[in-house]
């Protein structure tokens, strides 16, 4: 098995979190790696004119201080140490693959649902990652 040194664990704060951090957490433990959680807010829409009821950037440091909250929370409940925690704003696929190459990490971990029906045809985050990264990625099947 390959000595990670750094890993990112990409969350989307769903109840599946935990299950993809602890995955993450034991792959760090294996390796003796640095652990990097990290949260992407994607983008707030605006109306098509361009007003919205409340300022976007307001919204999204909102969303960004309530994200690095949970992830705060979630690293202290599963007890994970040398863990850095991250929240970007921006497209998923796009800042996964930015923080990834950034940090220089050597593995990227995250979730992975069943698709059934014309969910198939839909280019998910973990596809996009997983033919895009210049790391290992690992895919943790949601239950």
């Amino acid at each position: 098995m390959t000595e990670y040194r750094k890993i990112l664990v990409s969350l989307d704060l769903s109840d599946a979190s935990e299950q993809i951090a602890v995955a993450g957490r034991d792959m760090a433990a294996r390796s003796n790696a640095a652990l990097i959680l990290m949260h992407v807010v994607e983008f707030v829409p605006t109306e098509p004119m361009g007003e919205t009821l409340m300022p976007t950037v307001q919204i999204e440091q909102d969303l960004a201080q309530r994200s690095r909250a949970k992830l705060d929370e979630l690293s202290a409940r599963l007890g994970l140490t040398r863990t850095s925690v991250r929240v970007e704003a921006g497209n998923k696929k796009t800042e996964i693959l930015r923080v990834a190459k950034e940090e220089a990490v050597d593995l990227i971990v995250l979730g992975s649902r069943a698709r059934h029906g014309l969910g198939i045809l839909v280019n998910f985050t973990e596809d996009t990652v997983l033919h895009a990264a210049n790391c290992d990625v690992l895919a943790i099947r949601v239950r």
